[in-house]
């Protein structure tokens, strides 16, 4: 590896490194309470040198978002790709979900958990691009949705309310095996027994009456 290869990969490692410090804070403390300082020493870095990749703190909170939702959706466009039973596809597709989200999770909770005053211009402009990945990922669902209901192997009237209720149902399950599935004060079941009962009782609950 030459010497600009290698210098180009410490670069993009310390970038990594700021982003991973930036969304443990923000879940760890709020997004309101955490500084550019914060962040620089959780790393032991100058915040100069956090300033050299991202000119802000919100410019560090959109950077996450935006990793989160082109990471979903690209692996929701490989899974849309495959050809096969649409109801089994929709099924990888919302079992993807949840297993993004807890391979990621403070990325998943800073993206989905996390409250951000969005009325604000400068935050406005930076989640601008980052809404649209995120509204073509809750595309994905739709799109399944409809293929299971235009098959016959799903039966329901509203796809964007329909859509909505299952996008609720999976976020739920994601966000409790991310903060409270290891509660010892809670008798939870094993985790892939959850994640796979609750899509048993989405799907079921869609079925045609028979």
């Amino acid at each position: 590896m030459g010497v600009a290869e290698r210098r180009a990969r410490e670069k993009e490692e310390l970038r990594q490194k700021i982003l991973d410090a930036a969304g443990q804070l923000f879940v760890e403390e709020g997004f309101a309470n955490v500084s550019v300082r914060k962040i620089a020493d959780r790393i032991e870095y100058s915040p100069a040198t956090i300033y050299l990749y991202f000119k802000d703190k919100t410019e560090l909170f959109s950077s996450l978002c935006w990793e989160t939702f082109s990471g979903l959706k690209a692996e929701l466009d490989r899974l849309e790709g495959e050809a096969g039973d649409p109801l089994a596809g929709l099924r990888r597709g919302l079992r993807a979900y949840i297993d993004f989200g807890i391979a990621h999770p403070n990325h998943y909770l800073l993206t989905f958990c996390t409250p951000v005053d969005h009325s604000a211009g400068k935050v406005m402009d930076n989640f601008q691009e980052i809404n649209r990945v995120g509204l073509e990922t809750f595309d994905h669902l739709q799109r399944a949705l409809d293929r299971c209901r235009q098959s016959g192997q799903l039966a329901f009237e509203d796809l964007n309310t329909t859509s909505q209720v299952v996008w609720t149902f999976i976020h739920g399950t994601t966000s409790l095996l991310i903060l409270n599935s290891g509660d010892p004060h809670f008798p939870w079941v094993p985790p892939e027994q959850l994640i796979e009962s609750s899509l048993d009782l989405i799907l079921r609950g869609l079925s045609p009456a028979r």
